[in-house]
Parts: structure tokens; sequence; C-alpha cells
């Protein structure tokens, strides 16, 4: 469905995305991980059309879309969340959602009521007549994907969309993701929290400086000796295995 190669990502002297290539399967939960810094906000930006690639190519469905600007990407099906939410606060969660569905419906009605079902499928439904201003950091994560979900999306990608909630949040929002994907909706996310890429991620590709380091499997990802020294430091792989061979 997604098909990145070679994408390049210049800001000044800094190479950001330096020829990152990956692929994301129809109906799959892919990851993007990596430490801070890395990179990868850059790359989820050029991949939908927030920064142009100096260098590269991005197609979507068998579509070359290098370099369309966000809305029209958007248009074609694929979608994106913000790390940062910024909801209309002086609106309500079900207006906040309308927004999004305009995109594709514009009859007022139409809208309030793919709005509403869509609310209840995030678990959302009593809070549709309540201003965004009020709602907790959940609450506002919950209405950034509803948002998105509402341009009625082919691929979603969400920048970081468990940042910031505890851990009975993350155990609750995990199965609302998945349930996406089984709705049809390929997912494609940058996580920090290992819990939810370990379990909801199928394929996870790892980048550092800029460059994919590794990619495959979460478990075999997480055991390759580069990944350990790109979180860890150098020497971090090497030491970990001696401790636990003594």
């Amino acid at each position: 469905m997604l098909e990145v190669r070679g994408l390049t990502k210049i800001f000044g002297g800094l190479r950001a995305v330096d020829r990152a290539s990956l692929e994301v399967a129809e109906g799959s939960i892919a990851a993007l991980i990596g430490p801070n810094g890395a990179g990868k906000t850059t790359l989820f930006a050029a991949i939908t059309g927030f920064d142009r690639p100096d260098e590269g190519s991005v197609r979507f469905c068998g579509a070359d879309i290098t370099g369309l600007p966000p809305h029209l990407i958007c248009r074609q099906g694929m979608v994106r969340t913000f790390q940062v939410t910024q909801p209309f606060a002086q609106l309500t969660v079900r207006e906040n959602i309308m927004v999004g569905a305009y995109l594709k419906t514009p009859e007022r009605d139409a809208a309030a009521a793919r709005a509403e079902a869509i609310a209840r499928q995030l678990g959302m439904g009593e809070l549709l007549d309540r201003t965004a201003s009020g709602l907790t950091v959940a609450g506002r994560k919950r209405l950034e994907l509803a948002r998105a979900l509402a341009t009625q999306p082919r691929l979603l990608l969400l920048d970081e969309v468990m940042a910031g909630l505890n851990p009975s949040e993350i155990d609750a929002l995990m199965p609302v993701i998945r349930g996406i994907r089984d709705a049809g909706v390929t997912v494609f996310l940058i996580e920090h929290v290992m819990q939810a890429v370990m379990s909801l991620a199928e394929h996870v590709y790892v980048l550092s400086y800029g460059r994919i380091i590794a990619d495959g499997a979460p478990q075999q990802v997480a055991a390759d000796p580069q990944v350990i020294e790109a979180y860890l430091g150098r020497g971090a792989a090497q030491r970990m295995a001696g401790a636990a061979h003594a």
C-alpha cells in the first residue's frame, strides 16, 4: 500500500531523513521506532506532504504522491495525526470530528451522523456535546484520532498517539487501534511505548540519525545489536550479551 524509496529531507546541513526506504502492507499495523531526534516525525511529514522531500519517492496504492500537498494526499486516503493535539477548543467533540468528515461528506447532517458513529466507535459517545477544551489528555488523543478517521482514510499514520497517557489509558487505547485496523484501515504508527509496539505491530522499522537501521518482527528488532546500541549507546549490546552469559 505504501512504498517509500530513498526518501531524504535536509534542513541546512542536517540530513534529518537519510535515504529511508520502507513498505507498509495493506491491512497491517506497522511501527516506526527510534531514539528521540532520530527523524521519525520528519519522515512522517515528508511522506504526508507537510515537508517536501529533497530526494526519493513516495507511492501510495500504486500512485506517485511525492511532494503533493497534504490535502490532496488526504483526499487520496492517507491521513496523519500529530504529537501535539490541537483541537478547536471552543467547538464540541461532535463539531471537531465533523471538520474531518467534511472532507468527503459536505452535507451537515451526514457529517454529524458520521461524527457520532466514529465517536461511539472510539468510546467517546458520551462526550459528543462536550467542548474540546474540557477533555483530558487521553480524550484529546482520541479526538485527534477521531478527526483523522472522519476523513475516511485507507492508511492512518499515528504520531505518538499514546504519549502522555498512563498505563491504564494505554491498555484501553490498544484495542481501539486494533479495531480500526480490523475495520479496514491500515495503520502505521510512531511510538515510544514499547508495550504497544510489541503488542500491536506486525512489522517494525527502526530509525536512527535519519537512517533505517533495522526492520522485521518486533521480537527480532528488539534483539538486534544495532537497535540496542541506538537506544543505549555504543557497546551496550556487547555488555548485555556478557551479562546474560555470566
